[in-house]
């Protein structure tokens, strides 16, 4: 698929999703990475929503078939490198 249409669709898909789950309406989502390996797209995605999820949507090209996973960050922390 063409990047610029997998954009789209990927954040057609978390908006939707973010939409039917929260209630809320007007949100900002963004793409933080993209990439487009053989025939698949992949990307991850956020919102200004704060709730500390975010999305990975994937395009299997041979399939046809669109996948969106929602994460939650559980976690996060500081560790000093020697």
């Amino acid at each position: 698929m063409e990047e610029q249409k997998f954009r789209e669709l990927a954040v057609e898909q978390v908006k939707k999703y973010c939409q039917n789950v929260t209630g809320i309406t007007v949100f900002e989502t963004y793409v933080v990475w993209i990439v487009k390996d053989l025939q698949n797209n992949k990307a991850l995605l956020s919102t200004n929503i704060p709730d500390g999820r975010y999305y990975e949507v994937t395009h299997d090209g041979d399939k046809h078939e669109l996948y969106v996973d929602v994460y939650k960050k559980e976690h996060n922390e500081s560790v000093d490198i020697p």
